[in-house]
């Protein structure tokens, strides 16, 4: 197998790996780096519970490979906690019941946060759009849109 040494930011880390070049970043993420809050679904980019914001954009890291992360920054549902207090929009997933069995909350929330980023107070519409990619079997969603929209209305 090919090898390749890769540099790239993670969660604000300066990080450099040795990586098959088939090696996808979920298997990263999850089996080298131990940051398993990014959870493995699918594998075909379809359910978003993979979903980590890869220069501001939200992506599925189960279809990322390895090889490609050179100078790329990654973001993954770890590296939103900040001097060990939750994220805003972690806070209000909470607040709002918008988890339950928890499995695809990661990826909502990093979804959540690339729109978040990109947008200060978005329409309910393109709330439903961000998160489109990200498939929830528990919530109904309804407890999803209203944190969302919680946390964007809590904004300065």
């Amino acid at each position: 197998m090919n090898k390749h040494k890769v540099h790239f930011m993670l969660n604000g880390n300066v990080t450099e790996l040795i990586v098959d070049t088939n090696e996808r970043l979920i298997d990263i993420l999850r089996d080298r780096l131990g940051l398993t809050g990014t959870k493995a679904g699918c594998g075909a980019g379809e359910c978003g519970a993979c979903t980590v914001i890869m220069d501001g954009e939200a992506v599925n890291a189960c279809l990322i490979l390895g090889a490609s992360l050179e100078n790329h920054t990654i973001l993954t549902i770890e590296g939103l906690m900040q001097d060990e207090k939750l994220h805003p929009i972690q806070e209000a997933f909470i607040r709002h019941n918008a988890l339950q069995c928890g499995f695809c909350t990661p990826g909502l929330i990093m979804s959540t946060k690339a729109l978040l980023d990109e947008t200060k107070h978005p329409k309910r519409e393109e709330i439903k759009q961000a998160i489109a990619g990200n498939l929830c079997r528990c919530t109904g969603y309804e407890q999803v849109m209203e944190a969302i929209e919680d946390v964007a209305d809590r904004r300065e």
